[in-house]
Parts: C-alpha cells; structure tokens; sequence
C-alpha cells in the first residue's frame, strides 16, 4: 500500500496493529514465563496504571463536556491528554506484566463471577477499544469531523468503561490475590 492509499483506508493497518498489540499481550501475560528477577518498584505498577486510568477517566469525561459546551480547543487538550495517560498506563502494564505476570484473583463466592465478569468485559472491550481510539484519532488529525464524531460515540463509552473497570479490577485484585 502506498502513503495515499494509507491515508484513504487506514482501517487494515489499524485492525493489523491493534491485533498485533493485542497478541503481544496475550503472549505477555498468559504464555511467556515473567521474569525470574524482580525490581522493589514493580510492586508499585498496579496503583500507578489504576492512577493513570483514574486519570484518563477524568479527561475522556471532561473531554465530552468540554465538546458538547462546544469549547473545540480543551476537548482536543482533554482527549489528547486522555491518549497520552493510556499510552503511559500501557507502558507500566507491560513493564509490570514482564517482570510479575498475571495476577491471581482469590475471591470465592459471590464476589467470584463478579469479578470474571468485569475483567473478562475489561479485556474484550480493551483488544475493541484500541483501533476504536487510533480510528477516531485518525479522523479527527485529518480534519473528517463527520466521520470522527460517528465513531467517537462508540469510541468514548467504551473507552471510559475500559478505563474504569481497570481501576476496579485493581482494587478487586488488592482486596483478594495471592
């Protein structure tokens, strides 16, 4: 494909790296074996990537105010903050799950399916959520507002899900893991 036709159809490279991501990080936390050494300050990673979603919660959702008050200059701030926070919680997430690995839940009883329910809808909407974000990022740096707002109404609440329901799988984890 040539850079034209990249930027008349971006869907396949987005669907390619968006897979591409995702598989690393199935890869990463279910298959691979986690590093046998392990850093003090690895232990700190689960609350800063739960601050980070915190954080990007608060700007997805200020985000949506600031565009429906139709203040164009801090949404753009609001989402592309939001975006920097998601690509900083990725970077922790994959440094912790290098050197930890997964994280086993212990919770019995009624708090069981509870928690599979979120993290299991957590992790399908997150593989979703990623060509969702780049696609909307996509439109909007090319000036398609009509296609940017048609897929930001399905990008935005999926992405404030994900982001919250990984704040609530954390303290879910802290409250019941091994």
């Amino acid at each position: 494909m040539t850079p034209r036709s990249v930027s008349r159809h971006p869907m396949p490279w987005i669907l390619l790296i968006s897979a591409g991501i995702s598989l690393f990080l199935i890869w990463l936390i279910y298959l691979r074996t986690p590093s046998p050494t392990q850093a003090g300050w690895v232990a700190m990673l689960p609350a800063t990537n739960a601050f980070f979603n915190t954080l990007c919660a608060c700007c997805l959702t200020a985000g949506w105010v600031f565009i429906r008050r139709g203040n164009r200059t801090m949404h753009i701030r609001c989402m592309l903050t939001a975006v920097a926070l998601s690509a900083l919680f990725l970077i922790s997430y994959v440094t912790y799950h290098y050197f930890h690995g997964d994280t086993l839940f212990t919770g019995q009883g009624w708090i069981r399916p509870v928690y599979f329910f979120i993290l299991i809808s957590h992790i399908v909407l997150s593989m979703i959520t990623l060509p969702l974000i780049i696609s909307t990022l996509f439109y909007a740096a090319k000036g398609q507002f009509d296609s940017h707002r048609k897929i930001a109404r399905y990008t935005l609440p999926v992405w404030l899900y994900v982001a919250i329901t990984g704040v609530a799988v954390f303290f879910f984890l802290q409250a019941y893991s091994s």
